[in-house]
């Protein structure tokens, strides 16, 4: 993926274009097979709130699907979340184990997990919907973490997360550009979600747009999560992430006055003790997705900060007029 990123930034990104249009064609032509009942979708008997993207790479999704769970839950409701499980082994539908292996579940689906939800994954999302409300029939409000693309499952409210630093990228389809769908797509979803610090940038649609950013500045122990820390005085610090957008972390940790050595990683990377021996090192600082595969690969030197998305109240009110909550 990184090599192909790195194209999106050269002319090389030219001679990907005829790719791109024949990705975006069939992109198209797919979605008119679903809307028009040429492809089966599965319909949960409870509303489906879907959160994604129209872009490759990270720009916040979990982070808001925890946080629009969260919200809900404090509203009344009981909120299940189904994923793809992606980076993990696990193709049929399968609840995920706060404690297992990502390996199996893959790192989001854990992350969502720890937070106290009941989560499912499976390759069929729509599977996993209906094995999540099988196993959880209390769950009345389902929420789909990246799956905006994925029209097998039926939805009621569809927002799409937009990265308020890269925003579209070169502006151009996979593989020559980040472009999952053309940014007119963002005009039939019900809600847009700006993952920036500062001011969010201007977006030409129809749809309402609502603003969201991370928070957070207190460190948990990797290996032993009932212990935290403010600071690390004196110490020689080295970052890592394994995320969508690594730059993003980096730059939270700068933000926080932390002077340290960056390192970042493939999206989903399976790490090993051997990525984390770095020299001249005295604590490891992760996101969280990433520590979750670091348990006891680095004792006692490995440290996440766990971030919260701030999301804006009318968005959740907008969402539970438009489905009757």
């Amino acid at each position: 993926m990184r090599r192909l990123e790195s194209c999106w930034q050269s002319p090389a990104r030219f001679l990907l274009l005829p790719f791109g249009l024949i990705f975006g064609l069939l992109a198209h032509v797919r979605r008119m097979l679903y809307r028009y009942g040429l492809l089966e979708s599965i319909r949960p008997p409870v509303p489906v709130l879907i959160v994604g993207n129209i872009t490759a790479g990270g720009s916040g999704k979990t982070p808001l699907v925890a946080a629009l769970a969260e919200a809900l839950a404090v509203r009344g409701l009981h909120p299940g979340i189904v994923s793809r499980g992606y980076g993990g082994s696990a193709a049929a539908p399968l609840k995920v184990d706060k404690t297992g292996d990502p390996g199996i579940f893959g790192d989001e689906p854990l992350l969502l997990a720890s937070k106290g939800f009941p989560v499912w994954v499976g390759r069929k999302r729509g599977d996993a919907a209906l094995g999540l409300l099988a196993s959880d029939p209390q769950c009345d409000i389902l929420i789909g973490d990246d799956g905006l693309q994925h029209y097998a499952l039926c939805r009621d409210f569809e927002i799409a997360v937009i990265d308020g630093e890269s925003v579209f990228g070169n502006g151009l389809l996979l593989p020559a550009g980040p472009l999952r769908e053309l940014p007119s797509r963002l005009d039939s979803v019900n809600a847009i979600v700006v993952n920036c610090a500062g001011k969010p940038p201007q977006l030409h649609t129809s749809a309402p747009v609502f603003s969201m950013h991370l928070t957070g500045n207190v460190f948990i122990s990797v290996d032993h999560p009932g212990i935290s820390a403010s600071e690390f005085p004196g110490k020689k610090l080295h970052a890592i992430a394994g995320i969508g957008n690594p730059q993003r972390f980096f730059d939270h940790l700068a933000a926080l006055g932390l002077r340290f050595t960056p390192h970042p990683f493939p999206d989903h990377h399976p790490y090993r003790s051997e990525d984390l021996e770095f020299e001249d090192c005295d604590i490891i600082i992760m996101t969280e997705k990433d520590a979750i595969k670091c348990r006891g690969l680095a004792p006692g030197k490995s440290w996440f900060l766990p971030v919260k998305a701030e999301i804006d109240s009318a968005l959740v009110e907008l969402i539970l007029k438009t489905l009757g909550k």
